[in-house]
């Protein structure tokens, strides 16, 4: 492990990562009806401003987290921040300036080029931190990582808007400006151990990899199933939230960004207090993670007798965020530390691509479900964070053996909890 000379700007490099992704379709949400308006398109073809971006991403990550393993993380992060940084000035230049017939096209193709360099943010940022720091450090580094990703969820739609009050493509014009200063940061803070490994083949590569999955891909499948569904979820509910807010109530722009903020809020602070006190404690990770979505079930449950009630609704969600947020530091952690540090950047991208699956699917088919029916809708989300609770009871192997005084005294405070449950 290298030992860091100042390891708080090395903790904000690492945490700049992950915030560049989540600006990346969040901060652009706001300006969709303009972009459509603008350019004269259809509903659809706004909406492949997104979707392209996601797909690119998706595609890409596990290429790049063979590439971090192979060489070193770095040199995937800073090349990947900089395509990212280029994606969006492409995309600004080609709203601002080229020919209408051919504005469009341009700008997919900056997002695409942004997807691609998304694909070296969130899981490098996880492969580093478990690269960097061990033990209780590496949890409490996972939970600002975390946490990180939600305040960039929390903020970028609002940053998004105050952009838009400039001239409606200026959000592109941000990335690059973001972009330069995480790649600063990530140069001067962030010093890797890591050599390359340019002896291994790919074959050989592949084969330890298959390996590792043998032994831990029955959890590990699991593992990486909660964290999709803990973002499935999140993104759809958000989904849902931000269309009855502006059909039903009326609310749009920075108004309803701040509102959809309160119960993200929520979700950052407690991945940050949970990454703050799981330390390298397995058995209090899993029991957590299986507490986070029980209380992602009852709150999705208790959902179905107040979507009329907006203040009563947003406080039962709340149930439902503070659960995401001891769940998803949590399957960080032990995802991250479940392999040697030749493997970790793949399998951690691997995780990557599942999140981000979770996270483009969650919108449209929660508006498949909102056309089939509301309740109908909650109910579903109810049985699978239940289903997924289960299987993470049943699978995800852990011992209770090692720990210290204090980790036990967390521990019966869960068990506590979960007998209050009828969960033990």
């Amino acid at each position: 492990m290298t030992k860091q000379k100042h390891k708080g700007l090395t903790i904000a490099a690492i945490g700049s990562i992950p915030l560049i992704l989540v600006l990346g379709n969040s901060m652009l949400v706001p300006i969709l009806p303009d972009l459509k308006e603008k350019l004269h398109i259809t509903e659809f073809q706004s909406s492949l401003v997104i979707t392209a971006f996601s797909i690119a991403a998706a595609i890409t990550i596990p290429i790049l987290g063979y590439l971090s393993d192979r060489f070193t993380r770095k040199s995937v992060v800073i090349p990947a921040l900089t395509l990212y940084g280029l994606g969006g000035l492409l995309a600004g230049i080609a709203a601002a300036w080229f020919a209408p017939n051919q504005t469009f096209i341009w700008i997919l193709i900056g997002r695409i080029m942004q997807g691609i360099g998304a694909a070296g943010t969130t899981s490098m940022a996880m492969a580093l931190t478990g690269d960097l720091f061990k033990g209780g450090e590496q949890s409490k580094v996972l939970g600002i990582v975390e946490a990180s990703n939600g305040f960039g969820k929390v903020i970028s739609p609002i940053i998004g808007s105050l952009l838009a009050l400039l001239f409606w493509y200026a959000a592109f014009f941000a990335f690059p400006i973001f972009c330069f200063i995480s790649i600063m940061l990530t140069i001067f803070f962030i010093k890797e151990e890591k050599e390359p490994n340019k002896e291994t083949t790919i074959k050989q590569y592949f084969k330890g990899l298959g390996t590792v999955f043998r032994t831990e891909g029955k959890w590990l499948s699991i593992a990486y199933l909660s964290g999709a569904t803990c973002l499935f979820t999140l993104f759809g509910i958000l989904f849902y939230i931000s269309e009855v807010l502006e059909t039903n109530y009326s609310i749009d722009g920075i108004l309803k960004g701040g509102i959809l903020a309160v119960p993200l809020l929520f979700m950052t602070t407690t991945s940050l207090i949970t990454g703050s006190k799981i330390g390298k404690n397995l058995f209090l990770m899993k029991r957590l993670i299986v507490l986070g979505l029980i209380l992602m079930t009852l709150s999705f449950s208790c959902l179905i007798f107040f979507d009329k009630k907006l203040i009563p609704f947003f406080s039962i969600l709340i149930v439902s965020s503070i659960g995401t947020g001891l769940a998803l530091p949590c399957i960080n952690s032990l995802i991250t530390g479940s392999v040697s540090t030749e493997k970790r950047g793949f399998v951690t991208s691997i995780y990557g691509s599942v999140r981000f699956l979770g996270v483009a699917f969650g919108p449209p088919l929660y508006s498949s479900l909102m056309n089939w029916s509301t309740t109908g809708m909650f109910l579903t989300t109810a049985g699978l964070t239940l289903v997924v609770a289960i299987l993470c009871m049943l699978f995800i192997k852990v011992k209770k053996s090692g720990e210290g005084k204090e980790d036990k005294k967390k521990t019966k405070q869960i068990d506590s909890l979960f007998e209050k449950l009828q969960l033990t």
